[in-house]
């Protein structure tokens, strides 16, 4: 069966961004030009995606907003003559179909990919972090779905990491079965480097037999009461072929200040505009004796 349908949980309160995200969604920070989920909305309709699911919760309109029409600043655009910037804006809501769900309890990531139930329907559908993304020649999602389409099984984006972020990601356990392929056999919530032998990490994108939806509701919570969708997968592993894929490409994980700030720097010096200004003003900033005894 073809993926045809994305979650994109958006709906936490982004506390690491405080206070930039008291009213405004951590999803709509700006890399360079565009908000963070417009690159990720771009890479499902990439992928083949046909419909994308918005989990959102409170102070979250302004993305419904973005990816809708604006016909009073598309007016205002082709009065001023710019109408490549008009079609560009056009094209934001032309994308692909998105239906918005909002989660009144923030009870963890799996409880928010369980709002979408009713709307996924019993198929395999995508999940893709509304704080991450890649720069790939296939789009990350395209990837996993192409593994999706070769075993038929749930996957799961991988990467190998060094011991110490082992503390800071779910850590993947089981089979090579050829290159950068493995047969998972069990997720390990930063078990730290002692815990595990695995250094494969588990990212950003999945792709979920529907069978998880009837996992997720008797998926234990932690002991803040949420509900998390790597504990669900585990069980799901238990029951089925869930496969872990290392995929191709440079991730960033703009829900952290560092990451933000590298997602900046590297779409800034590739921005055509942008890119031998922006490298001399690095540059000089890097070599700035008074920025060096600061640091």
């Amino acid at each position: 069966m073809k993926i045809k349908k994305a979650v994109i949980p958006a709906a936490g309160f982004g506390t690491r961004f405080l206070p930039a995200t008291k009213a405004s969604p951590k999803e709509m920070l700006p890399v360079v030009d565009k908000p963070v989920i417009q690159y990720i909305v771009e890479e499902a309709a990439q992928s083949g995606i046909e419909e994308v699911i918005i989990i959102t919760g409170s102070n979250k309109r302004s993305i419904e907003d973005h990816f809708d029409y604006n016909f009073e600043l598309e007016y205002r655009l082709k009065q001023a003559g710019k109408y490549e910037l008009c079609e560009e804006i056009r094209k934001i809501s032309n994308m692909v179909k998105i239906v918005y769900v909002r989660q009144k309890e923030q009870l963890g990531n799996g409880h928010a990919v369980l709002q979408a139930k009713e709307i996924v329907g019993d198929e395999p559908f995508a999940v893709m972090w509304g704080d991450e993304f890649t720069d790939s020649k296939t789009p990350w999602l395209k990837q996993l779905i192409e593994v999706y389409e070769k075993y038929r099984a749930s996957v799961i984006a991988a990467m190998r990491v060094d011991d110490e972020a082992t503390k800071q990601y779910g850590i993947i356990e089981g089979k090579a079965i050829e290159p950068k392929i493995t047969l998972v056999s069990r997720l390990l919530e930063k078990p730290g480097p002692e815990a595990v032998k695995s250094r494969l990490a588990s990212v950003g994108r999945y792709i979920l037999h529907p069978a998880i939806f009837e996992i997720l509701p008797n998926t234990p919570p932690h002991k803040d009461g949420e509900i998390y969708l790597p504990d669900a997968i585990n069980i799901l592993a238990q029951k089925q072929a869930v496969y872990a894929y290392e995929f191709e490409g440079i991730r960033f994980d703009t829900g952290s200040k560092l990451g933000f700030l590298k997602a900046t720097v590297h779409f800034g010096l590739k921005h055509n505009d942008l890119r031998e200004s922006f490298k001399d003003y690095l540059l000089k900033k890097i070599n700035n004796s008074s920025y060096n005894k600061n640091k």
